[in-house]
């Protein structure tokens, strides 16, 4: 008999909300039921779509007050989550997704998200099944550095990380991961809005994994074979950091961080370094965290690490 998953409460803190244009339509995502019995695959699906999550979202807005609809009056929305390969009519709502990757940066933000799209062996899309702007609510990928370090936009993304990493000592690790370990890097790129059901978190996660183990056995060539290998996954992510008063000090850049999202935290835990880094732009802070700023974080991860994460990641979810 499947149970409702229990919402988990990951500190005092509230959560941060995602800005973006429509995740905001979603921000407000309460709670979360996923029958475990609609985890399955249907046999009948096509192909490319990989899986289906229905869920009930309540949102704790109040909705128009026009409406009619008894069910949305209710402020009870349903909606089937749908896993997909990524392809080319995904460009607009990964890019929107993607925008803000590297701080105001111009850079070659459309050559980089074709390489994800050009990628649908590993990498996952969500949407909405049936949602008429067939809006991307996550995408997560793993780019190898190696296989795409001449690519404009992995120069780019090298480039800007290296400058503002503040670290000697990291900024020498990080080197290293772009040039000489670089075919054993693989760059994960993961956003989604911040509220995305919960309970979506793990079969996502598990399936990029997954498709990675995948790909070492069943890619066309060794070469791209051997692409899939990765040691280590550098992360780019945003967290909000506590702002500390002059007369106090920090024994450790850990401290004070409050993570927008329930998988960074355990990645973050498992990191074997990693650094924050000054944002340019960025929306305004909330209200409930009017002591924080929003900052910028680079971390990396050990490949023999991930085992731990999706059991981690389970563990709060459930």
């Amino acid at each position: 008999m499947p149970r409702k998953p229990v919402r988990h409460n990951l500190g005092p803190q509230p959560r941060p909300r995602m800005f973006s244009s429509y995740g905001r339509s979603v921000a407000r995502l309460s709670s979360a039921y996923v029958p475990k019995s609609e985890y399955e695959e249907d046999a009948k699906t096509s192909p490319e779509e990989k899986i289906m999550r229905k869920v009930i979202l309540k949102d704790d807005d109040e909705l128009s007050e026009s409406s009619d609809d008894e069910e949305e009056s209710d402020g009870v929305v349903q909606a089937d989550f749908v896993f997909f390969d990524p392809k080319t009519d995904d460009f607009h709502g990964v890019k929107m997704l993607l925008q803000t990757y590297l701080d105001d940066k111009e850079w070659d933000l459309s050559g980089f998200v074709d390489l994800i799209l050009a990628q649908p062996t590993v990498g996952t899309v969500v949407k909405v099944e049936d949602a008429e702007d067939e809006g991307i609510f996550a995408i997560v990928s793993s780019l190898n550095l190696e296989r795409y370090k001449h690519h404009q936009s992995v120069e780019e993304v090298k480039h800007y990380l290296l400058d503002i990493c503040p670290k000697p000592d990291i900024r020498e690790k990080l080197k290293g991961l772009f040039n000489q370990l670089a075919h054993g890097v693989g760059l994960l790129v993961s956003q989604r809005v911040v509220n995305l059901p919960p309970q979506l978190l793990p079969p996502l996660y598990d399936g990029l994994f997954d498709e990675i183990s995948w790909a070492t056995e069943d890619e066309p060539t060794e070469e791209l074979r051997n692409s899939f290998c990765f040691k280590t996954y550098l992360i780019v992510t945003r967290i909000y950091k506590f702002i500390f008063q002059a007369n106090k000090s920090s024994s450790s850049d850990d401290e004070g961080i409050v993570f927008a999202k329930h998988e960074e935290e355990i990645f973050h835990r498992l990191s074997s370094w990693s650094f924050t880094f000054a944002l340019r732009t960025g929306p305004p802070v909330p209200p409930e965290l009017r002591n924080y700023r929003l900052m910028g974080m680079v971390m990396a991860v050990d490949a023999n690490k991930v085992s731990s994460f999706r059991q981690q990641l389970k563990s709060l979810i459930e």
